[in-house]
């Protein structure tokens, strides 16, 4: 693997996990209600913890895209 193949990689990666993140983000605070109804027929959650806990996912996956796809990339294009 040549080094401009796993910068494509990680640039490409880093923008898919983005959307996806946004998607998140704009289906819970577009559906806020139907999602949390559809949930709750599987769980016993408060509305404050299905909250808490789509907040918290979505601030995990937010580190992990820096972390993990971000950062990598910058790093290279620095080194390279």
């Amino acid at each position: 693997m040549t080094l401009e193949i796993i910068r494509s990689t990680l640039a490409w990666s880093t923008v898919i996990n983005l959307g996806i993140l946004l998607w998140w983000f704009i289906f819970i605070s577009l559906a806020h209600d139907w999602t949390y109804r559809f949930h709750s027929k599987w769980f016993k959650l408060s509305e404050e913890k299905f909250d808490t806990i789509h907040y918290a996912g979505m601030a995990l996956f937010k580190i992990g895209i820096f972390l993990f796809n971000l950062a990598p990339y910058l790093a290279l294009r620095i080194v390279g």
